[in-house]
């Protein structure tokens, strides 16, 4: 297998800065994360609430009231509620191809603006539920929300960051997921405790307050020079573009933004232009890293960090602690993946993410086993045995939340030419629902077959998932935006896919062969 070529910053710069106004843009932008995060930490915390299984699923009450079984790998099992809470991503992957062509046609502020109103009345709705059929529609009204905000977030932090910060800023949106999870988790905690039963109504209405935030940031957000140059309005992009520049020539960065935007108004179908020998190596990315984001083994994780907390001593407080702790980890590492990724680059992220969560899962998979069996019989596991596979989870996390957790997002969003970007964008997002959804629904399922097994299995992915990163990934860090498709070219394996006639002058130069060590 011949070395493996890593794109460089190449010698093309276009001038700016990370001004006020842009960081203000996006991290406005960037609360969009919100409400996928929320959705999450909400999800798992209602279903296990006593009075919302009473009143919406009687029947899976009385089997977890009845099955007294301490298997720890099957009492979780039920297709019901599983289908409840999963059927919002078969909803977002409906709205994303939807919201494609809104993105592409009427801008990404009025995307996000559609996300945050559908979300709000699903939320309204799942507040107020009376009956199931409520339910079912409060869900898929949030999964249109999520398929539209999810279109065009990372779009939108991506066109608008200077290409020197845009990982940090575009990582943003992932850093609201997670603070969004820790947020509801802690939530769910506490109304849980309230008397009556109807906590779980201020948990699932709770999320009008994450939707609002978007709803009322896309009406005051600008437009992304990208976006209005699409539209045809040039003279306000150009304005826009020296305003969040910070600077007055932006000739070179703007004219080549008029040369893409007019190669993508030849594509009378984005669709069909997306499956072009020379886009081979962007679909191929925009199927396989959500794929394989949604493989690294998160949800068994976290599974059973709470299960492993109520054994060190927690009692009643595990599930608590669980989400504070692990909550916490989460967005920390993403802080640090913020502030590394324009340092030290995506593939480095990517490659110590992975082998740090291959030695993490192996780790948690023995102990485990050794200790639960095969019977899932977890009364005898000691305390120090517990904290120590507790320390490995944490770690586990940490190597998600700053490599393949926000770099899921990022690297999509940002190699995408302007003539396939929404419709590119929208596949990114649809292999993410679609495979979440099948994560999500066969999950406990193979967590009762397998048992420990399971961490293997998401360890063979991960193994996977990172050698795919060293041979095939070339790195982004630096480059301009609309100078990215020109890395194909240069990179030892997709250059076959890309000839002169598509990108006639090479920006890029790629460095020389080097060997990237893994951490």
């Amino acid at each position: 297998m011949p070395a493996v070529g890593i794109a460089s910053g190449g010698d093309k710069e276009y001038a700016g800065k990370l001004t006020g106004y842009v960081l203000v843009t996006c991290i406005i932008a960037a609360m969009g994360g919100l409400i996928f995060g929320y959705d999450i930490g909400i999800s798992g915390g209602v279903t296990s609430m006593d009075s919302f299984l009473k009143k919406f699923f009687p029947s899976v009450y009385r089997k977890k009231e009845l099955d007294k079984s301490t298997n720890q790998y099957c009492q979780y099992d039920s297709q019901t509620l599983t289908m409840f809470t999963s059927s919002l991503y078969l909803a977002a992957l409906m709205a994303s191809i939807v919201a494609a062509t809104v993105t592409r046609k009427f801008g990404r502020k009025l995307s996000m603006l559609f996300g945050g109103l559908l979300f709000c009345s699903g939320a309204i709705i799942n507040g107020a539920a009376k009956a199931v059929w409520m339910l079912i529609l409060g869900r898929i009204l949030l999964g249109f929300g999520i398929g539209f905000s999810n279109q065009s977030v990372p779009l939108y932090l991506s066109e608008m960051a200077p290409s020197k910060f845009r990982g940090a800023l575009n990582i943003g949106f992932q850093l609201s997921i997670t603070i969004g999870i820790l947020a509801a988790n802690l939530l769910n905690y506490f109304f849980a405790k309230i008397k009556g039963g109807w906590g779980w109504r201020l948990s699932l209405g709770g999320a009008m307050v994450p939707a609002l935030i978007i709803t009322v940031g896309s009406l005051i957000l600008p437009d992304t020079p990208n976006s209005m140059i699409e539209r045809g309005q040039h003279e306000k992009a150009k304005t826009q573009l020296r305003r969040i520049r910070g600077v007055d020539d932006v000739s070179e960065e703007f004219n080549d933004l008029v040369v893409a935007s007019d190669e993508c108004k030849k594509i009378e179908d984005p669709w069909r232009n997306l499956l072009k020998r020379k886009y081979r190596p962007q679909l191929c990315m925009a199927i396989l890293i959500p794929f394989f984001q949604q493989l690294t083994g998160i949800n068994v994780i976290m599974f059973y960090a709470p299960v492993l907390f109520n054994t060190i001593g927690f009692g009643s407080d595990a599930s608590l602690i669980s989400a504070v702790i692990t909550g916490t980890v989460n967005v920390a590492a993403t802080c640090v993946s913020m502030y590394g990724v324009d340092k030290w680059g995506r593939r480095k992220l990517f490659l110590e993410g992975g082998t740090q969560m291959l030695i993490c899962q192996i780790v948690v998979a023995a102990c485990i086993g050794a200790k639960f069996g095969l019977d899932g019989d977890a009364d005898h596991l000691p305390k120090w045995y517990a904290i120590v596979v507790v320390i490995f989870i944490c770690t586990y996390v940490a190597g998600f939340a700053w490599s393949w957790g926000p770099l899921g997002w990022l690297v999509p969003s940002e190699i995408f030419p302007l003539e396939i970007r929404s419709a590119a964008q929208s596949v990114n997002v649809s292999v993410n629902m679609i495979f979440t959804f099948i994560v999500a629904q066969v999950f406990l399922t193979m967590l009762c077959h397998l048992k420990f097994g399971l961490f293997i299995f998401f360890a063979f992915f991960v193994c996977v998932m990172s050698i795919f990163v060293y041979f095939f990934l070339p790195e982004t860090k630096g480059i301009p935006i609309e100078e990215m498709s020109r890395v194909w070219k240069q990179h030892w394996y997709w250059k076959r896919f890309v000839t002169d006639e598509d990108y006639p002058n090479d920006g890029y130069e790629m460095s020389k062969p080097t060997t990237v060590k893994t951490v």
